[in-house]
């Protein structure tokens, strides 16, 4: 890091403000939700970025999130809690393109970040500052990355941390979250369920809670993925982004992400498309899209493969269907073959090994080419939120006996 980021000096945070209602809060203190129990964003002095700072300035910093610290809320470099936040490339899939017959299609892959996730992003944000507000525990509910990532975080800033999650999340997840430090428990209900623990052990266990969206700085973390996008891309913006939609943390966090950069002057007028992407399974951001509802309703039975959308209900469901339809987006549910038959397609054609949550962008990039909503020219961004390894794959059982003649034309 540069020797300007060691620097103790104030952030352009001005405050912090209620998602819903717009009422002002103080910085620098803790909170989970505002007063109207809706999620809280960081707002910055704007005119105070752009004199502090030009766009073209960042190229000479370090290939990471922190190369954006005017436009994060972290004040004293100290408590930055970093494992390594590098940008993550954008990939283009040529052979994908070509047998789609329709514009560039590129892969954003956060698989790449530090605990092979996109919640990445969000925990080194949301740990940093707790690290700075003087929090000593945390606890949150997770289908499994996210509780990944504040283990990690957490034990690198000696904060302990408690992680509760449906007792079908990968075991490759719960062991990763166990290994990092963190106490794991395993819960006979889904993603709501864990959460209820977190918020209702708040008193008596003495924790943070930092489910998403119930502290304000997971989202500052995951703008990124707007500010990273943005820059690598010229300063400019795709026409579709497909982003797999849970919580709906990421999706929130680069439509702020877009607001901000267009107000420096460093993004022109343009903005892309934001379609959340869901299983059909459980899909209430769809649902309530198709109804013209400004919230989503508790999806009853909830079931995908696709564990890290598996969220039946989401604080911030006004804040997801207000940035798709302020971007002129919409909201794609698909099923479980058709994210299966992507993820197959794709390590096939273009050797990315996507996660089930990336592999349901890419379906729904072909189920909405064929319905119409994306259009054959536009240029699309599918976000890849995990790393492959981290998942079941197909069986590959082919052997060859070294006793037997082989056939090698076979071959």
């Amino acid at each position: 890091m540069e020797d300007n980021l060691t620097t103790e000096r104030p952030t352009f945070v001005i405050n912090l403000e209620c998602g819903a209602t717009g009422a002002e809060y103080a910085p620098d203190k803790i909170y989970n939700l505002s007063e109207a129990g809706k999620p809280l964003l960081v707002r910055y002095d704007l005119d105070g970025v752009r004199q502090a700072v030009a766009r073209d300035d960042l190229a000479a910093r370090e290939p990471d999130l922190w190369r954006y610290r005017e436009l994060l809320p972290v004040r004293k470099a100290r408590n930055i809690v970093s494992l390594g936040e590098t940008m993550t490339p954008v990939i283009p899939c040529p052979a994908v393109t070509r047998s789609l017959g329709s514009g560039e299609v590129l892969v954003k892959d956060e698989g790449r970040l530090p605990t092979g996730s996109f919640k990445a992003r969000g925990l080194v944000m949301a740990v940093s500052m707790a690290k700075e507000l003087g929090i000593t525990k945390m606890a949150m509910a997770t289908n499994g990355n996210a509780g990944a990532a504040l283990a990690a975080y957490c034990s690198r800033a000696g904060i302990d941390s408690v992680v509760f999650c449906p007792d079908d999340t990968p075991e490759i997840n719960v062991r990763e979250i166990a290994l990092q430090g963190a106490r794991v428990y395993r819960v006979n209900g889904l993603i709501n369920d864990c959460g209820k623990i977190v918020v209702d052990g708040r008193e008596a266990a003495g924790w943070f809670e930092t489910n998403t969206l119930k502290e304000p700085y997971r989202i500052e973390g995951k703008k990124t993925m707007g500010l990273e996008l943005a820059e690598q891309l010229g300063w400019d913006v795709p026409d579709v982004i497909l982003y797999p939609t849970g919580g709906g943390t990421g999706l929130i966090g680069m439509w702020k992400a877009f607001a901000e950069l267009g107000a420096l002057g460093w993004l022109g007028d343009k903005r892309p498309r934001m379609v959340a992407v869901q299983a059909a399974g459980c899909a209430p951001i769809v649902k309530a899209y198709d109804e013209g509802l400004d919230h989503a309703d508790l999806w009853q039975g909830a079931f995908t493969i696709a564990a890290g959308i598996r969220v039946p209900v989401a604080i911030g469901d006004f804040l997801i269907l207000q940035a798709i339809r302020e971007s002129g987006g919409f909201a794609s549910a698909v099923d479980d073959a058709a994210i299966e038959d992507a993820r197959t397609e794709m390590a096939a054609k273009e050797g990315l090994l996507l996660c089930p949550e990336g592999a349901a962008t890419f379906a729904a990039l072909k189920q909405e080419l064929a319905s119409g909503r994306i259009a054959k020219d536009e240029r699309v961004v599918l976000f890849n939120c995990g790393n492959g390894l981290k998942y079941d794959m197909p069986p590959a059982d082919d052997t060859l006996d070294l006793n037997a003649p082989i056939d090698y034309a076979a071959l």
